[in-house]
């Protein structure tokens, strides 16, 4: 995909970030990223020459200079929290530390930066309540799992936004977030197969229940049209435990940080003006705000691109030879042994499998390639007729 000029400084950005991992396959990265090797290899030695004047960021008003004293200190505090209104004190002393932008003075304490946030009113009791610790569990390493969700959706001046999530588990890193007109499998597959050209594919994603994800508790046994595509190109799809949001806690977590810093008090006249203001705070969360979970580094610090490439085509569908095979016909219905069963009309024309259990006479699990998606047992099957 070229690189257009509007969005030029933050895509180098991701790029270098990326590639400066370790065991970064870096002509991969090119690749997904729509440039020459030449190219890449030409920015990544000017950014080891020049450092961040080598992306071509935008003219930024030094905060402070090696001559002035305390209170520009003071001053430089108040002046990154009025750019970043939900930061606290810890997040502004790692991005003033980051950005050397004291010029020679040291960075005070966190506990000293809440203190003149408070002497300047900059600390709401609703920011306070924002601060709270969450606990969270996490994956050991990036690509195991990625979140996803929609935020719930906002008006603009004639429409309304949809704002879709997608986060990896391990390092908080934002996949995607795009402004959609609809939470239809049209308008998030697309945003899913560029994601999966750039940064590869994760082993599992988690979604919430309901429209477009699919809900084990519905009679389609969680399959809809986006998760039987996610389950072809071998990825494991679950879904959020009922009432126990905690499943998908960083997701959650996430919104509430896009809610903060970007979507309270705004208003945007369509989906082109909101995707240009998510753009912009997806690199600020990505690659400047220090996340208090990740020990105060950035998400883009500990994350990696998958090894799994997307591929071209969608892989064929197997079973083995001890499974029996159906193709589901219309309105999602199969049959098996004699027995009429309804399953999925998303799997319309596909072959399922049914897999003996070996310690349950007459119990079967049906498979959609890897994904078990249901239970049946010729016994009760029987004594209901």
């Amino acid at each position: 995909m070229p690189w257009q000029p509007k969005d030029l400084m933050d895509i180098r950005q991701e790029f270098v970030t990326l590639a400066l991992q370790e065991g970064a396959n870096r002509r991969e990265l090119c690749r997904r990223f729509g440039i020459s090797p030449k190219t890449g290899y030409a920015l990544l030695r000017r950014f080891a020459s020049q450092g961040s004047i080598a992306l071509t960021p935008r003219s930024r008003k030094p905060l402070t200079t090696p001559t002035r004293t305390a209170p520009e200190v003071e001053q430089a505090v108040v002046a990154l929290r009025q750019q970043h209104p939900a930061w606290g004190g810890r997040k502004i002393a790692r991005r003033l530390l980051d950005l050397d932008a004291l010029g020679g003075w040291p960075v005070p304490p966190a506990s000293t930066i809440t203190a003149i946030l408070h002497r300047h009113g900059l600390i709401t009791p609703a920011a306070s309540l924002a601060a709270q610790h969450w606990q969270r569990f996490e994956h050991e390493v990036p690509n195991a799992l990625w979140q996803i969700d929609f935020k719930g959706d906002f008006a603009m001046a004639q429409a309304r936004c949809y704002p879709l999530t997608l986060i990896d588990d391990h390092s908080r890193f934002n996949l995607t977030l795009a402004a959609c007109a609809n939470v239809k499998t049209t308008s998030v597959q697309p945003h899913l197969v560029r994601v999966f050209e750039r940064y590869g594919m994760p082993v599992r994603i988690n979604a919430d229940n309901g429209a477009p994800w699919g809900s084990p508790r519905l009679a389609a046994h969680g399959l809809s049209e986006l998760s039987v595509w996610l389950i072809r190109l071998g990825i494991r799809v679950s879904h959020s435990a009922p009432y126990h949001p905690q499943t998908n806690g960083k997701i959650e977590r996430f919104h509430r940080s896009l809610k903060a810093e970007v979507l309270q008090g705004q208003s945007f006249a369509d989906l082109r003006q909101a995707q240009a203001a998510f753009a912009h705070w997806r690199t600020i969360y990505n690659h400047e705000r220090p996340h208090e979970a990740l020990s105060l580094l950035t998400p883009a610090a500990r994350y990696t691109m998958s090894a799994r490439a997307y591929p071209q085509r969608l892989p064929g569908i197997e079973y083995t030879s001890a499974d029996t095979v159906a193709i589901v016909k219309h309105n999602g219905e199969v049959s098996f042994k004699g027995h009429k069963l309804r399953v999925s009309s998303a799997l319309l024309k596909l072959p399922i499998a049914f897999k003996p259990d070996p310690e349950h006479d007459g119990a079967f699990d049906v498979f959609f390639c890897h994904h078990r998606f249901m239970r049946i047992d010729l016994n009760a099957l029987k004594a209901d007729h």
